[in-house]
C-alpha cells in the first residue's frame, strides 16, 4: 500500500506532463506518480516514464473511465486527483494531503473560485458554468463545497474504494462531489491556486457539450439521491396544471350545473392521479434509499477493516525490510 498516491489521467499532454510529474515528486518525494495514457497520440505515456511515473493504460474514452481503472488498481492511504494540464501547483497537494491523513478528511477539494480562478481562466462561460453548477448542488443538497469542478481533489482509502464511479466523462467531479455529500463523508475545502493552461495546451473540456452533461448529470443525481424531493416537483407541477385546466370547468358548473367540457374533465382526472402516483413514487424510492444507505455505512465497517489489514501488511514489509 502507497502512502500517498498521486493520480494524473492524460490525454494528449506532452507539453506539460513532464514539468507536472517531476514538480509532484519534488513536492511530496514519499509519493508514487500514477500517469494512467487515455490513447494520447503524441507521446505523453513515454515523456511520463522518463520523467519518472509509474504508467498504466485506460483505452475506454473519457476522464471518468480512468478514474474508474485508477480508484480499482492503486491502494493508498491517501491519493491525490490531479490533471497533467499544469493547471494547479504541485505545492499545494501538501496542504490537501494533511486534511486526509491527519484530520480525517474523506475528500478534500482543491477550491480554485475563491482564488485566482476567475482571473487566470480566460473563457467566460467556463467560469459562468462553474458558478451556476456550485450553486445549484448547494442549493439542493444544502452543502458548502466552493469548487464543485475542481480537478485537483485529495481522498482517502473509504472514499476510494466505496464510490460507486458511473459516469465516462468530465462529469465526474460533479458525481463525486454529491456522493460524498450525500453518504455524509468529511469534505474540506482548501483554497489554492490556479494557473491557465501554458500556450499551445489545449483543453479537452468542450464547453457547451460537457456542460449539458454536467447539468443532466445534477438532475439524474437529484433523482437518485433526493427522489423524494424530486417526484414531489414533479407531483407539484402536474398538480398546479390540471388545476389551472379544472378551474374554468368547475366555475362553469357551479354558474350553470353544467359540465360542458367533459374531455378537460377527463384529462385534468387523470393528471391528478399521475401527480399522485409521482408523490407516492418518491415515498416509496426514498424509503428504499434509507435502507441503501444503511446497506452502505455497515459497508464501511466491512472496508474499514480491509483498510486495518492491509496497513499492517504494509507496515509489516517496511518493517522486514529495516
Amino acid at each position: 500500500m502507497d502512502e500517498i498516491a498521486v493520480l494524473i489521467p492524460c490525454y494528449n499532454e506532452s507539453r506539460t506532463i513532464e514539468k507536472v510529474v517531476r514538480d509532484f515528486q519534488k513536492a511530496l518525494p514519499q509519493a508514487v506518480i500514477y500517469v494512467y495514457d487515455n490513447n494520447s497520440t503524441d507521446g505523453t505515456d513515454e515523456i511520463a516514464r522518463r520523467a519518472g511515473a509509474v504508467v498504466r493504460y485506460e483505452y475506454q474514452q473519457g476522464k471518468g473511465n480512468v478514474i474508474r481503472r485508477m480508484f480499482r488498481e492503486i491502494d493508498a492511504r491517501c491519493y491525490v486527483m490531479t490533471d497533467g494540464d499544469d493547471t494547479y501547483p504541485a505545492d499545494e497537494a501538501v496542504k490537501l494531503c494533511e486534511a486526509v491523513l491527519l484530520r480525517n478528511a474523506d475528500m478534500v477539494v482543491g477550491d480554485r473560485l475563491s482564488s485566482s480562478y476567475f482571473e487566470e481562466n480566460k473563457r467566460p462561460f467556463h467560469n459562468l458554468g462553474n458558478s451556476l453548477v456550485r450553486g445549484a448542488i448547494n442549493s439542493m443538497f444544502k452543502s458548502d463545497i466552493r469548487d464543485i469542478m475542481t480537478g485537483y481533489r485529495a481522498f482517502s482509502y473509504q472514499f476510494v474504494k466505496s464510490f460507486p464511479v458511473l459516469s465516462k466523462g468530465f462529469e465526474i467531479e460533479t458525481e463525486m462531489s454529491i456522493h460524498a455529500i450525500d453518504k455524509n463523508m468529511r469534505v474540506e475545502n482548501v483554497v489554492i491556486q490556479y494557473r491557465d493552461r501554458p500556450a499551445g495546451s489545449e483543453s479537452k473540456l468542450n464547453t457547451y457539450a460537457d456542460g449539458f452533461k454536467v447539468i443532466m448529470t445534477i438532475i439524474k443525481l437529484y433523482k437518485n439521491y433526493k427522489p423524494m424531493g424530486f417526484f414531489t416537483w414533479i407531483a407539484v407541477i402536474l398538480a398546479v396544471i390540471s388545476t389551472a385546466f379544472l378551474a374554468p370547468v368547475m366555475g362553469e358548473y357551479i354558474d350553470t350545473g353544467l359540465v360542458e367540457r367533459f374531455p378537460t374533465l377527463i384529462v385534468c382526472g387523470f393528471v391528478y392521479m399521475a401527480a399522485m402516483q409521482s408523490f407516492f413514487a418518491g415515498l416509496m424510492l426514498s424509503t428504499m434509499k434509507q435502507k441503501n444507505r444503511q446497506d452502505y455505512e455497515i459497508n464501511l465497517i466491512l472496508l474499514d477493516g480491509e483498510y486495518k489489514k492491509l496497513l499492517a501488511a504494509s507496515d509489516e514489509k517496511q518493517g522486514g525490510h529495516t
